[in-house]
């Protein structure tokens, strides 16, 4: 064990800590809105420029738009740029599919369940050649889409009046 100085030790017991016992709730729980459900014909649409676990912001993205497709939404994620990193199969260490890390599949995941689901999950060749990644290493499903494409599938959904979650992370 570490020596501790006068001053190392003062500074621990001026407040202690942990002040509260494990399980102490620290916020509310009340839900302020409804839970919206889908009405016939809704559609959610979800673009990520996230970079896989730089951030939370990309998985998130995908559980919110995995929340929104059991609440009856037709639903679509849309990963460009270096979001598009976020589709690789290839993730793991010392091989694919291997955790290097506790939670390092959980986008993967994620992204098969929300495909099982019903969910499309487009990702921009483009977005995957600025990385040097390949289509080929996408993850099952994952729909494979032209630079282009990116603006014309906001245009697509906007037009069917989909709720739109666009994330971006620079």
């Amino acid at each position: 064990m570490s020596v501790l100085t006068d001053l190392e030790k003062q500074s621990l017991t001026e407040i202690p800590h942990p002040s509260l016992p494990e399980g102490s709730s620290l916020y509310g729980g009340t839900k302020v809105f409804p839970d919206y459900q889908a009405e016939n014909g809704e559609t959610y649409f979800t673009l990520v420029h996230g970079i896989a676990h730089e951030s939370s912001v990309s998985f998130v993205a995908i559980l919110q738009a995995t929340r929104a497709l059991r609440k009856g939404f037709e639903s679509a994620i849309y990963f460009y740029g270096p979001g598009s990193l976020n589709c690789l199969a290839t993730r793991g260490f010392p091989t694919t599919g291997t955790s290097a890390f506790p939670g390092e599949h959980n986008i993967n995941n994620s992204l098969a369940t929300f495909i099982a689901e019903g969910g499309k999950v487009y990702c921009c060749r483009f977005g995957l050649s600025l990385h040097g990644a390949r289509e080929e290493d996408l993850i099952e499903g994952v729909i494979p889409t032209h630079p282009i494409d990116v603006q014309d599938a906001l245009i697509h959904y906007a037009r069917k009046g989909a709720i739109i979650n666009s994330t971006y992370m620079f």
